[in-house]
């Protein structure tokens, strides 16, 4: 069953995104928002964590939230609106925000 995991809090305080790393399926997504957006930031451990599972993960990125915090995306993200959130949302299985 797919799952799309949505993460909002930044990788530099918590370990949200390294749990839900560890738990992704093969047919999972991740969809950043919010503070999450900073696991994006260029040079850091994070980013470079994410670019080598990006062959196997499709991590999508809420653009509104990644242009407030001045985020560039990689090639290997894909942006998308608020109408894409709701479309990923009904894509995908079961939707698991990491509260």
């Amino acid at each position: 069953m797919a799952t799309l995991h949505v993460l909002s809090h930044s990788p530099f305080t918590d370990s949200r995104l390294s749990s839900c790393l560890r738990v992704l399926g093969r047919e999972d997504a991740i969809l950043l928002c919010g503070d999450a957006t900073y696991a994006l930031s260029a040079n850091t451990a994070v980013a470079n964590s994410l670019s080598a599972k990006a062959a196997s993960v499709q991590l999508f990125v809420l653009d509104e939230d990644a242009s407030a915090r001045n985020i560039t995306l990689p090639e290997w993200a894909q942006g998308v609106d608020y109408v894409g959130f709701v479309a990923l949302s009904v894509q995908f299985d079961k939707v698991n925000t990491w509260l």
